[in-house]
């Protein structure tokens, strides 16, 4: 389904439940796993990702289909290995078959794994055998995914060796691998990190209960709409500034663009200031799905900084420097959005409609992979979505 969006008054005032944290959900359900004793996790994503990843790890199945998700993919290709005496066919959407998944599988298979490809070398669907996995030592390229390093580091403290990690080339998304260490090491696991060597030795998780914080990537929407509204008050509950999350970056990327931040309790008050003050060059190397809603917002104020770090974006749901462009490009002409699959390109696009009046913008449904409730906070927000019936 296609909606047409717009808001009437262009000012903003609302209170909203950010989504549960995905990457954190998506973590936590691994170590959950990986643990001898079970323990809850309270406030879990409900996004597509997460659901398919709960899926796959209840499942009773050899074949295990997770569509899009390609972090329960990394995640899975990694935990599946260590399943002694099981056997898996591991495949994924046409999008997932097309993203590299080798260097993964290379080094699992390093490690004493039996994982092979079923069509194309180097890409998904996979065939893994599950043993126990040995351990040691491994070299990985740390320019290609984050989320290869965490699927490792995940299992690492199970395997026969432990684990060491050399790092090797520019190590993107730094954060998400700080996360991992994070919340393994809130599971009692100790590890050390010196320079570009990551090591783990072979030790237990224990189990403890947890709650998962809300999504500072989901937030990253809600300044971009902040940043283009006339004048607002948004209220992000479950938000916090000693988040484990890279993406709370956006609250300093977007104090240049005029959103002041404002903590209260548990709670994000986002405030529109009328400064701008955005620099000539930004670095998204360790947030680079801060890049479609930042890249939408300058366009609004005709700014074209210099974006460095974007290296891991032609591989996402999207090629999403590409699509982005292309869609900006067509503002001109049409205000029809394409979304390419890809759920960040329909949350991203969604708020110009504060600087274009109204937009349309397809397959709505793209959302549910992050953030479900996402058209029906921004109706809490005063936007005006009507569905186009074909």
């Amino acid at each position: 389904m296609n909606y047409k969006i717009s808001h009437p008054t262009k000012v903003v005032e609302c209170e909203i439940d950010l989504p549960s944290s995905k990457s954190i959900s998506n973590r936590l359900l691994i170590i959950q796993a990986l643990c001898k004793k079970h323990f809850k996790i309270t406030n879990l994503s409900n996004s597509e990702d997460t659901i398919a990843l709960q899926k796959a790890l209840n499942s009773k199945q050899n074949t295990i289909d997770i569509g899009a998700a390609g972090t329960t993919f990394r995640f899975l290709t990694a935990y599946l290995s260590t399943l002694k005496g099981k056997e898996f066919m591991l495949t994924g959407s046409e999008r997932m078959k097309q993203r590299p998944i080798q260097k993964l599988v290379t080094a699992l298979n390093d490690l004493g794994a039996t994982i092979s490809y079923t069509e194309k070398e180097g890409f998904p669907p996979l065939s893994i055998k599950g043993i126990e996995l040995t351990g040691g030592k491994i070299t990985i390229d740390g320019s290609v995914s984050s989320q290869f390093i965490s699927a490792l580091l995940l299992i690492a403290p199970s395997l026969k060796s432990g684990l060491t990690i050399q790092l090797k080339g520019i190590v993107v998304s730094m954060p998400y691998i700080a996360m991992t260490l994070k919340l393994m090491q809130e599971f009692g696991i100790q590890y050390t990190w010196k320079g570009e060597v990551i090591s783990i030795e072979k030790q237990e998780y224990i189990a403890k209960k947890i709650r998962v914080e809300a999504d500072w990537s989901a937030a990253s929407f809600w300044f971009e709409i902040a940043a283009l509204s006339a004048n607002c008050t948004i209220q992000l509950n479950g938000i916090s500034p000693y988040s484990l999350q890279g993406d709370k970056q956006v609250a300093s990327i977007f104090s240049a663009l005029g959103v002041q931040s404002i903590f209260k309790k548990s709670a994000l008050i986002l405030k529109k200031q009328d400064t701008l003050n955005f620099p000539s060059t930004l670095d998204l190397l360790e947030t680079p799905d801060l890049y479609q809603p930042l890249k939408c917002t300058l366009h609004a104020f005709s700014l074209s900084p210099e974006i460095k770090g974007l290296q891991t974006l032609k591989n996402k749901e999207t090629d999403r420097v590409f699509a982005v462009d292309k869609e900006l490009k067509n503002l001109r002409n049409s205000k029809k959005i394409e979304t390419y699959k890809d759920h960040r390109m329909a949350m991203s696009f969604s708020p110009l409609c504060l600087k274009y009046n109204e937009l349309t913008i397809k397959n709505i449904e793209v959302v549910s992979k992050s953030y479900p409730n996402f058209w029906k906070d921004l109706k809490k927000a005063g936007f005006k979505i009507t569905p186009i019936i074909h």
